[in-house]
Order: C-alpha cells, then structure tokens, then sequence
C-alpha cells in the first residue's frame, strides 16, 4: 500500500471519468463488511476498491484489504500513504506523519498538491477498513514444535562484550582455527573470539556493522550507520586488515560514504575489466537503492551506477546464474515493492532487470537463500518474511519461511510454508547429514507471550520437504536479530550463532529479560548421523 514512486499518477486522472462509471454499475449489497464498519456504503467501497487499484499497484503489488485487520489499515498503513498522495491532513485537520521537514529528504519527494480529492481518499479508506477483518486469523502448523535437546548444545560467552546489542555474528572458516566476528551496536566494536568463546582482539568501527566480507588477509565492514530508520547518508565501506599482525586493523579512510544504512557489500569484477567492483545494498528509509561501484583507477575512484532506485535492498548474491561467464545478480527487495529480482549480465556493466517473485508491500520481507532442494542442479529460493518494525505492529498469519521451487528457467514456484511470526531469517544445510537441507530460522517478533519457543526453530527434513519443526530449550533467552550457520570447532558438523540484539522495542513482551540474556548464542551441533 505504501508506494515509493509517484511518477504517472497524475496521468491516471485522465481515468476518473471511466472510474465513476464503473462503481455506479454495483450499488447492490455484494461486500461482507466487518462488524465495525457495517455503515460504510457499499458504493463507497466499490469506488474505493476501483481508486486503490489505480494509486496503488503502479508501483508495488497491490495489497489486499484481508492481509491486515481494519485497526491497523485505519491507524498505522492508510494515514501513512496519505502525504505520499499528497494528502496531509485529513478527518478534522489531524496531520498525517510525513518526513517532509526532514531536511535528508529531497523536496520534491511529496507530491506539491493532492494528487486525488478528499472524497475519493474517504472511498480508499472505506474499501479497505470496510472489507479487512476486525481481527487477523491465527497461524494453523501441520506440526506442533517440539522440544528436542539431542540436537544442538547450548554455549555462551562468560565475558567481554558488555552489552546485548549484537547486530552481526559471522563464523570466519578461512582461519585456522576458526573464529568467530561479533559487532556491537552500541559500542560500535567489532570483536573476534576463538572457538572457545574467549576474545582475541576487537577493533572500534565508528559505525556498527551489519555484513562483513571475509579475505585471508583482510575484511570489507558495512557500517550502516544509525540502525533505526532515517533518511541520513550516514553509512561506510571499510577495509580491516588482518595480515600483518594478526590482529584486526581499520583504514582510516573509507572505501565508501555517505550511503543510506547500507545493509550488505559484495566484491565483483561487474564489468570484465579486470578491476575489483562493489555491490552495495543501500536499505534506507524513504530512499535506497541497489548500486554497483565501478573500480575506475587504483580502488580509489569509482562511478556509480544505480540498478533499482527505490529503498528496500536488504540482500544479495552474486552468481554466473546463465553460465556465460558473467556475474548476475540475485537481489531482495523490501518494503514498498517487495520482490526478489534477477539482473542478468549482458556485459560491459550493463544489466537487465527481471522480478522472479513478488510480494505484498506489507509482507515485512527480512531475508532469502539459493539452496536446491531437490538436488535438480538449479537453485530454489528459500525466503523469510516478518520485519514487523512497521506501521502494522501485529501478528501475521502469512509472516514465516517459505519455499519456492525452480522449474528451471528461473519461473518459481511456492511448495512449502512453515508459519512464523516475524520471521527473520532461515539458513538452509545439512545439519543432521543424512543428504538432505534442513532449516535454522530466527524470529525478531516472534509471540514471545504465548510461543517464546519459535524465537529460534529448528526444521529437520525427513525427505520431500517434509519439515518437522524442533525448539531448544534456552534459546528464549535472546532477542534474535542476527544468525549465522557454519563448522565453528571443525569437528564436521554445522553449528549455528544467534545474535542478541535486545535494544529494540518489542511490541510483545516475554518472561525472559532479553537485556540480561547472552550478546550471542553458540548452538554446537551434536546431532548424532
């Protein structure tokens, strides 16, 4: 419901007259309202539906009035689309929340004058707190989650990082013995333990980082910024070095700044020149994009150039996907047109653009994978939604892990479902190796009242994605912001590392205090193959 992109709507009032005709044709009783807003007409609502239709989905898919209950579209969602149709007050004067004294953001990223009237605006209000449900459904599992502690073992740092505000935890595999990288986001350290969970050094990054890079030598840090939502272009790219000494240096110059809350890095040579280029997924607030860097001197000069200018890019992977030698793109898109999109590499820098899979604007997409599923050799999509730090705070039925399948031309195809609230990640492997991908997933809104147990599960798959659901007893102990999944002690199997991240509100409280909880959370594998 929430667009990013206004451009065309002011064509679209050539149409108001073919509008008017259409909803005068239905003035029967054929809409099932609500209980609470059983006096709207159903004209109004017919207009409405023909009006959301026409200013919504130019611009992201366009949502349904059922995916939210009539609460949250009348106070959260629709005063928030409001300015963006350049609609500021409306219903007695009250203001609409806008960001249009923020000095960060570009004047004329409102529309100078209502793009509709007062009028039709009632009528979009009325389609959608009309026809959405005054309470969402409850979420249905075919199977119940169990406890299983023969599955992984608990372990927890007895010291150093002084605060539970871990936005990344990464299992370094390239040194030997293997660690552990560890950032802080209030401190705005990154710390390196050893597999014992004690800490070897840390470096201050100015910035807290959410991605890392790792070299042998050498790691690229994505400092976001500020993590709450703002429309600053506080963000970095820095280079920490890791081979001289062995303890962790930072450049003092950065590679990159002045980016919107950049949330991931990648290194690629885009155009063939033989130069190292840079993928940066600039999340922002009410502007972002998806950028490649162009490498056009010594690694100190670079030309940007902007594959999807709208904000939302939360991840990325690089990967010869038409195995013509060139690195294409796999990318998701959060907020206002969710997607996950393929930019194919047609040379010399030049990309084109297709979305493989799209989503409601209100999904709250956190988070996808490329694994294969059934072993076919192309790459399925494993895909987590459940960022509930939005204007619709309230547990979703459709907020979960989803699997979708390839037919292999890149057409996917959903076959799987685990419903979780505010999911945020899953990390598909092979933790139990019997051949197969099983599933790690993270919730960050989880219903830490009623079901603290899904703030981590465990999905073992028993064959033909025939997923069992597991929980550990102690992993409610964190708020899970952040997770990473690889051999930590190289015994062979995969652990897991959660990420406490216990600063940010929660809309549900738990028994547990996340505060007092661990910064991290080591799950060692003792799977028994």
């Amino acid at each position: 419901m929430i667009s990013k992109n206004y451009a065309g709507y002011l064509i679209r009032f050539l149409f108001v007259g073919t509008i008017a005709l259409l909803y005068s044709c239905n003035s029967r009783n054929d809409f099932k309202k609500n209980q609470t807003h059983q006096n709207i007409s159903d004209k109004n609502i017919a207009r409405g539906k023909i009006l959301a239709a026409t200013y919504c989905q130019n611009c992201h898919q366009l949502p349904d009035p059922s995916l939210l209950d009539s609460k949250h579209w009348e106070e959260g969602v629709l005063p928030a689309m409001g300015p963006r149709l350049g609609i500021f007050y409306f219903t007695g004067f009250k203001e609409y929340p806008s960001s249009r004294r923020d000095r960060n953001v570009d004047q004329n990223y409102y529309p100078s004058t209502p793009l509709l009237s007062f009028d039709d605006w009632q009528c979009i209000l009325d389609y959608y707190t009309a026809l959405s449900p005054d309470t969402l459904p409850a979420q249905q599992r075919q199977y119940a989650v169990k406890k299983n502690d023969e599955l992984f073992k608990i372990e927890t740092p007895e010291t150093g990082v002084n605060s539970a505000a871990t936005c990344l935890v990464k299992i370094d595999t390239l040194k030997t013995p293997r660690q552990l990288l560890v950032a802080d986001a209030l401190s705005r350290n990154l710390y390196r333990f050893n597999k014992q969970l004690s800490i070897l050094d840390s470096v201050n990054m100015k910035s807290p980082i959410v991605d890392i890079e790792i070299r042998p030598d050498e790691m690229l840090a994505c400092g976001i910024g500020i993590m709450n939502p703002n429309n600053g272009k506080f963000g970095t790219a820095s280079f920490i070095h890791t081979g001289t000494t062995g303890r962790m240096v930072a450049d003092t110059i950065h590679l990159f700044n002045s980016l919107a809350r950049p949330v991931q890095l990648c290194t690629s040579d885009f155009n063939g020149d033989g130069k190292p280029d840079y993928l940066v997924c600039e999340f922002g607030h009410l502007a972002g994009a998806l950028s490649w860097m162009e490498n056009t001197g010594d690694g100190k000069k670079f030309t940007r150039h902007i594959l999807r200018n709208i904000p939302g890019a939360i991840k990325a992977y690089v990967q010869d996907v038409n195995k013509d030698g060139l690195p294409d793109i796999w990318a998701l898109f959060s907020q206002g047109d969710e997607g996950i999109f393929l930019f194919t590499n047609k040379g010399h820098g030049k990309f084109e653009q297709e979305q493989v899979l799209r989503f409601p604007p209100i999904n709250g997409s956190s988070y996808f994978e490329l694994a294969d599923f059934n072993k076919d050799g192309f790459p399925d999509i494993l895909y987590t939604c459940g960022d509930n730090a939005d204007l619709s705070s309230v547990l979703k039925p459709y907020h979960g892990v989803y699997i979708y399948m390839n037919d292999g031309s890149n057409h996917f195809k959903q076959q799987y479902f685990f419903p979780m609230h505010g999911c945020y990640k899953a990390m598909a492997r092979d933790f139990d190796g019997d051949g197969d991908l099983d599933i790690a997933a993270i919730s960050f809104f989880a219903d830490y009242a009623n079901h603290p147990e899904e703030s981590f599960i465990y999905l073992e798959n028993k064959g033909n994605l025939d997923l069992h659901p597991y929980s550990i007893a102690g992993t409610s102990s964190g708020r899970w912001l952040t997770m990473d999944a690889a051999d930590i002690d190289g015994d062979g199997k995969v652990d897991i590392v959660l990420g406490n991240f216990s600063i940010a509100p929660a809309f549900i409280q738990g028994a547990a205090n996340w505060k007092q909880g661990p910064p991290f959370m080591v799950l060692k594998n003792i799977i028994k193959k």
